[in-house]
């Protein structure tokens, strides 16, 4: 680990709306006018079919060509025009905020630590999903408890490293054992157009929820709206059946 202060320091295709808003090629987000339209373009394949989901897949295609399933089923989108790509060599996750012990990690000082595995559906707000994803890492609980969360500290927030998306989390669902800092899927390091290296999987929430291209842990003192969030989605996105008695 580098500079974490911590003692004995031994030792995440992929997106719909959630994740989504395509940019144009200047790399600016795109409009809440054409994003709510393509959301409502998918919930109307969800209610009519194939024939509607292929004509949306078209539309989809025109305003951001990469928006079309790979072979798995997952879309790739971006809410700025292009994001950089990092490796081994440049990828950091810096991990702060209301904590004891602020650090940051390469992705080998990750891979290094526990890993775990959870398997779960990725289910976009537009109507798509890929059933039984495995995705393995870091459980984000782990990092929190590395770095000794403040009696003050009540939720976390999830920047990338695209420099517009954001996410946050109350501290109780962020210390669930299906919430992990991912480093690989189907059994391979996580894909940049799936938001590698290194991506946030909140298993039992939507997908807008699992950060891409994740960068920064910030506990903090009360929940912050995510991107998505401030276009109207809801800040718990929990999936049918997922949502906690008494949440």
């Amino acid at each position: 680990m580098i500079n974490t202060g911590m003692p004995g320091d031994a030792g995440p295709d992929d997106v719909g709306p959630e994740d989504l808003g395509p940019g144009d090629a200047a790399g600016r987000p795109i409009g809440r006018r054409i994003v709510l339209a393509m959301l409502g373009l998918g919930a109307a394949g969800v209610a009519v079919g194939p024939a509607v989901r292929d004509g949306v897949r078209a539309a989809l295609s025109r305003v951001a060509p990469a928006a079309v399933p790979d072979d798995r089923g997952f879309r790739y989108f971006s809410v700025v025009g292009s994001v950089p790509r990092q490796d081994a060599t440049t990828y950091r996750l810096t991990v702060g905020g209301l904590v004891d012990r602020p650090g940051t990690y390469t992705l080998d000082q990750l891979a290094a630590l526990p890993q775990t595995t959870v398997v779960h559906d990725a289910v976009c707000t537009d109507g798509w999903q890929v059933d039984d994803v495995p995705f393995t890492g870091v459980l984000l609980r782990d990092l929190l408890d590395a770095a000794g969360v403040r009696d003050e500290g009540a939720a976390v927030r999830f920047t990338c490293f695209d420099g517009a998306y954001s996410e946050s989390l109350t501290l109780e669902q962020a210390r669930r054992a299906d919430v992990v800092v991912a480093l690989r899927m189907f059994d391979e390091p996580v894909p940049h157009d799936s938001g590698g290296p290194v991506r946030l999987f909140v298993a039992p929430m939507y997908f807008y929820k699992s950060a891409k291209w994740l960068s920064g842990i910030e506990v903090t003192s009360q929940v912050q709206q995510g991107y998505w969030e401030d276009y109207g989605y809801p800040v718990d996105g929990w999936l049918p059946g997922e949502e906690p008695v008494g949440a």
